[in-house]
């Protein structure tokens, strides 16, 4: 508890999964939180992220989240940034002043970039969010190091990636993944539908990983 209160995590992404995540580690007794994400919560929201509700409808979500922990944990040092993270924007976040980076960033672009910096800097340790949408069996939901993460679409364009531009992690990572193979036919629209019985329980994982970690020191 006393480590909890010491260490400093950001979270990068706030949605189905970083709500969650977040959520959980200052109910565990983190004290030093920040919460990177320039959108605002959206009616869509609403079946799988924390704070989405009627009331916090077009709100920043990392404000939402901030205001909520405030109540949860009065005594906490929680910092919401309101900002997207992207090559451009990296050197705003100094990773290196960071015990755990928490990557729940959707965009192959910008959570390659972050994967590269954190496991590059030194210090930081990082647990990386991959796919969650599609899926709809959290008990198939597990961790794994990236090299070995199987059947995961965003673990093999990430892997791509690094391989066109002959640049890879720095050091090895943990990362929340589902064994479940993705089905587009389950849920009506367009978009990627997602559960928040998955997400919620990708969330908690990271954070699992992060307290557990916490233990070994």
């Amino acid at each position: 508890m006393a480590r909890l209160k010491e260490v400093r995590v950001i979270i990068f992404g706030t949605g189905g999964v970083g709500s969650w995540c977040a959520e959980a580690l200052v109910r565990t007794g983190l004290h030093h939180l920040t919460m990177v994400d320039s959108d605002r919560v959206a009616d869509s929201n609403c079946n799988r992220q924390l704070m989405a509700t009627v009331k916090t409808l077009g709100r920043l979500k990392v404000e939402a989240l901030a205001e909520r922990f405030a109540e949860v944990s009065p005594e906490a040092d929680i910092s919401a940034l309101a900002l997207r993270y992207t090559e451009e924007t990296a050197e705003q976040f100094h990773l290196e002043d960071y015990d755990y980076v928490v990557d729940c960033i959707d965009s192959v672009r910008d959570k390659a970039d972050l994967i590269l910096r954190t496991t590059g800097n030194g210090r930081s340790k990082l647990f990386s969010s991959m796919g969650a949408a599609l899926r709809t069996n959290p008990t198939l939901v597990r961790t794994a190091e990236f090299r070995n993460v199987k059947g995961d679409a965003l673990a093999r364009a990430l892997r791509n990636r690094f391989k066109r531009e002959d640049r890879f992690p720095r050091k090895r990572f943990q990362c929340v993944y589902s064994e479940e193979q993705a089905a587009r036919n389950l849920f009506e629209g367009d978009g990627n539908g997602s559960l928040v019985t998955v997400t919620a329980t990708f969330g908690f994982t990271l954070a699992s990983l992060v307290i557990n970690d916490l233990r070994k020191l």
